[in-house]
């Protein structure tokens, strides 16, 4: 009797120590879409009827719950798992909870798109969700293991995504290209790691930072140079934002919309994790080529909008700048700056997902993508007209939208940071921009009755009895009250943004090692 309970004693404790490792609790957001993803796909296999009718309803209990279950791990016990490869602090909560609102409102804008295509809505559904699994993960992965298998979810996913309209030979290359840049980043990225796990004998992150720290090699900088590529390509940054004007104008504008805000915000989590995390032995090497990263991606990106003539490519070179802006804030590497981060990606989600649904509307109702067509559009569609002109204001930074806000912030954190030539070049890039925003809206409100274009001319009625179109309105509405009135009420945002810092132990100790520094 002694021997067996000493060999059931012996048995359950590796076994409650292995439940406390994996922690399923921190996860449990990312078991709810994964979750909902399943369910997508076994309704899929009842046929195209039954998806189409199932797969809204499960994407939405699904992504609801994650919601809900990130709310309740906010402000609470910082929670590690999978044998300490995952966490759940508020950072990772934080970016978590904007690639899920993202997922949500591309999908209430994607339902009639797909619908119009011919597209198989429970693929799509199941696809874009296992895409969300990955960007997740990539938030709160603290282990280079971790970190790639995230990383290759979300970026497999999205080549699928973006070449989802199997007929359109559009979709097929945009698709092609982004695999094959994608495939070659991964693959500096592999490099990179296994040269921080030779140096370091550890896949950890902190272990690894910590062993840079007290025996930095010149194979470190080299590593750091390939990580460092690799987020840039995530980010859309300059010079490895070449795959993103092709992919963004033949991809699926819903998959555009997602990959402009949730592919995004998993770079930047990544950004921090591995750059304020692993690499502050090299503090002052990256900081200084994110600056070039920085003032490259503002100068560039809003320079060549100018002279695009696509909706989609002018909305892919403004992504490019508007990451050069988020760039200010982790240069700074102060509370201010993160914190402006973590700001200015929310406000971002609002009004870029609001612009997108006003694009997919007016090409589900025109076909057509080029801005000219856009000319005269306030006399056949002022919701589209308002909705737009708002959220490109907003992208702009002009008060009181809430993009002014975010901006200022930004701007801000990099001044009283001493960045005088970031803010500078932001600071001139936004006037650029606000430019060519402003330009689409005097084509579409100031232009005379018979200087409309053609397909304004032709625009058919509006109907929005038409199945998918009551969540895309719900979705445009939603999105432009945010961004028109979230400015004037922006204190819950700016809350967020600071508990996001000041609930994350890794900026923390980041922000405390920069403080000492500047005082020695």
């Amino acid at each position: 009797m002694g021997e067996l309970l000493s060999f059931q004693i012996f048995i359950n404790e590796p076994v409650e120590l292995l439940n406390l490792s994996l922690n399923a609790k921190a996860v449990l957001p990312e078991a709810a879409v994964l979750m909902a993803m399943l369910g997508t796909l076994l309704v899929d296999l009842a046929g195209e009827n039954i998806s189409a009718r199932w797969s809204p309803p499960i994407c939405y209990a699904g992504l609801g719950s994650a919601l809900i279950l990130l709310t309740m791990q906010w402000n609470g016990e910082i929670q590690e798992s999978f044998l300490g490869a995952f966490i759940a602090d508020n950072l990772a909560i934080a970016f978590r909870g904007v690639i899920v609102l993202s997922t949500l409102i591309s999908l209430l804008i994607s339902w009639r798109y797909a619908d119009q295509n011919g597209s198989p809505i429970g693929e799509f559904a199941a696809i874009l969700l296992a895409s969300t699994l990955g960007a997740m993960l990539l938030c709160g992965s603290t282990d280079l293991v971790s970190v790639f298998v995230s990383l290759e979810t979300l970026s497999v996913a999205s080549y699928l995504l973006a070449g989802y309209l199997k007929r359109d030979s559009r979709s097929s290359e945009a698709a092609l290209k982004y695999l094959l840049v994608g495939s070659a980043a991964a693959a500096v990225f592999l490099y990179g790691a296994s040269l921080l796990y030779g140096v370091s004998g550890s896949t950890n992150l902190k272990e690894i930072g910590i062993t840079l720290l007290s025996a930095p090699t010149p194979l470190s900088a080299l590593a750091l140079v390939f990580v460092l590529s690799t987020v840039a390509f995530k980010i859309a940054a300059v010079p490895f934002h070449q795959w993103t004007p092709d992919v963004y104008e033949g991809s699926p504008t819903p998959v555009v919309a997602f990959l402009s805000v949730g592919s995004k915000a998993a770079g930047f989590a990544l950004a921090i994790r591995i750059l304020v995390g692993c690499f502050s032995a090299f503090d002052t090497q990256w900081k200084l080529l994110f600056t070039v990263l920085a003032v490259l991606s503002m100068s560039l990106g809003n320079v060549v909008a100018l002279a695009q003539k696509s909706m989609k490519r002018m909305l892919a070179y403004s992504s490019i700048g508007q990451a050069g802006f988020v760039m200010i804030g982790l240069v700074c590497g102060t509370e201010d700056g993160f914190a402006a981060m973590v700001l200015y990606m929310a406000a971002y989600l609002f009004m870029n997902l609001g612009a997108f649904a006003c694009i997919i509307l007016f090409s589900i109702r025109t076909g057509s993508d080029q801005i000219s067509d856009y000319a005269g559009l306030y006399q056949k569609d002022p919701l589209i007209t308002l909705g737009l002109s708002l959220c490109l204001l907003s992208l702009g930074g002009i008060p009181p939208m809430l993009g002014f806000f975010g901006k200022i912030y930004l701007f801000f954190a990099g001044w009283a940071d001493g960045q005088y030539l970031l803010v500078s070049v932001g600071l001139v890039t936004s006037v650029i921009s606000i430019y060519y925003y402003i330009s689409v809206i005097k084509m579409m409100v100031v232009t005379e009755p018979k200087e409309a274009s053609d397909v304004v001319k032709a625009y058919p009625s509006i109907e929005w009895s038409l199945p998918g179109m009551p969540s895309l309105k719900v979705a445009l509405i939603f999105c432009v009250l945010v961004t028109a009135i979230g400015g004037i009420i922006s204190n819950p945002l700016f809350d967020f943004a600071d508990s996001a810092v000041n609930g994350t132990p890794l900026l923390r100790e980041a922000i405390t090692l920069a403080s000492k520094g500047s005082i020695g």
